[in-house]
């Protein structure tokens, strides 16, 4: 297959100095003035967000992306709130005081340029972007891919050593392409679309991302590849050799539970099986 991108070098490797990385993602407490917000004391959605992230670290995974999905139901790009974007400025900001890991940005939904801006601040290393090329249906609509716009925003504010990781048919919508291009070609747009790694999801959070896809993925792009939902013990050792990285979440929460806190113990139990397949015994 002919190549359709001038990146040449693995961002995966370039930020985490290793492949087969695993990402924790903080899924932060509803920030002030979202429906779900129950405690408007800010300094409480810091120190949650915070020992989450420290829990993750010191269980052992290779990086971290912040993101706001206590915010439900999201809003689209163009309506999200300031105090969003302000927030999680200071929770990356925070964090990255605390740890020594590469983290990214994730501001919910497909907030691109809002994510950059965060990352900016912060001193980010990469934004996830869930609809990057192309458009679908999604819970908030119609949802558009923002690769143009946002590139010319992070050209303008001097953000270009963030990294770009983008899903493709991505979970939580239908994409109205499908039925006539395959998930090979929604993958060739976003890797046209100059992003820098490629995220496999399943159907929804903590929904595993389908083998046959990951690999009609990996075969139709050199980027890296990561899954983005749905990795567990049950099955990290089945999905792992065929990626660059897994970003993860719900099975490392208490209970196997999203919007429990983070569980220590549980991460450092996986990571342990996560070093076994490295290693390749």
């Amino acid at each position: 297959m002919a190549p359709i991108s001038h990146k040449s070098t693995s961002i995966i490797k370039r930020l985490f100095g290793k492949n087969q990385v695993i990402i924790g993602v903080v899924h932060c407490p509803p920030m002030p003035g979202t429906p779900r917000c129950q405690d408007n004391d800010f300094k409480n959605t810091v120190s949650t967000a915070i020992s989450d992230a420290m829990s993750y670290v010191d269980g052992g995974v290779d990086g971290l992306i912040i993101e706001n999905h206590g915010d439900i139901p999201f809003l689209k790009p163009d309506r999200i709130g300031h105090e969003i974007t302000t927030g999680l400025a200071v929770i990356t900001d925070r964090i990255r005081q605390k740890v020594d890991v590469p983290i990214g940005i994730n501001v919910l939904a497909n907030a691109a340029m809002p994510a950059l801006a965060v990352a900016k601040a912060s001193g980010a290393n990469f934004v996830r972007v869930n609809q990057w090329a192309n458009a679908y249906v999604a819970n908030e609509g119609i949802v558009e891919g923002e690769a143009a716009a946002a590139l010319r925003y992070r050209k303008a504010i001097g953000a270009e050593d963030v990294a770009v990781f983008a899903d493709a048919h991505v979970k939580h919508g239908a994409h109205a392409i499908v039925a006539d291009r395959p998930v090979a070609e929604l993958v060739r747009d976003v890797e046209f679309f100059d992003a820098d790694a490629v995220i496999c999801t399943g159907q929804r959070t903590g929904d595993a991302a389908a083998v046959d896809e990951i690999e009609a993925m990996r075969a139709a792009t050199g980027l890296p590849l990561l899954v983005g939902s749905g990795a567990t013990p049950d099955n990290i050792a089945t999905i792992l050799p065929l990626l660059d990285g897994v970003i993860v979440a719900s099975a490392l929460k208490h209970d196997g539970v999203w919007w429990n806190n983070v569980d220590q113990r549980r991460v450092a139990a996986f990571m342990d099986k996560v070093r076994t397949i490295r290693s390749g015994e």
